[in-house]
């Protein structure tokens, strides 16, 4: 690994070094958004790069299996910078978590701050005229219109059995 990283230009090996514990604890989210997105960028070139290299030397010697030990480096330059990545995401998701917890914290006071503390009046309603009931009493059963209506039910009944039976 010590090897690889001195294989590295200065300014990549900058990079990786912003990766350390002390320098991630420094930043804030935002920061971290930024190095996350530079990291990302890193290694998705030497990933680009791995993968075309190893594509134009399958054809060469015959297979992936006999092209990958000539194309390590570019390899391993992706797995430092994924390392690298991981790293960062990690302090990321720590330092969002602890935002939106704030916000949270801050919403539910400011909330709270405005909540009125008194318990609401009760209004009393004017008294008014007894109720009366929206739907009349239904005639007895016994009643002529009643007797009517029930025939006619049954006579539609009726009807629509006879039609069925007459098929």
């Amino acid at each position: 690994m010590k090897a690889l990283l001195n294989s590295l230009t200065e300014a990549e090996l900058l990079l990786v070094h912003e990766t350390k514990s002390a320098q991630l604890a420094a930043l804030d989210e935002d920061g971290l958004v930024e190095l996350h997105t530079r990291i990302r960028r890193a290694r998705n070139k030497y990933m680009k790069s791995y993968r075309r290299e190893a594509s134009a030397k399958v054809a060469e010697y015959g297979g992936r299996g006999k092209a990958r030990p000539k194309n390590t480096r570019n390899a391993q330059k992706a797995e430092v910078f994924e390392d690298a990545l991981a790293r960062v995401s990690r302090h990321l998701a720590v330092a969002a978590r602890r935002t939106a917890a704030e916000l949270k914290a801050q919403r539910l006071a400011a909330a709270k701050a405005q909540r009125n503390e008194a318990p609401p009046k009760a209004v009393r309603r004017p008294a008014s005229a007894p109720v009366k009931p929206q739907r009349k009493q239904r005639p007895p059963a016994s009643a002529p219109a009643m007797r009517k209506r029930h025939a006619g039910t049954k006579a539609v009944g009726a009807r629509r059995q006879a039609k069925r039976d007459s098929k």
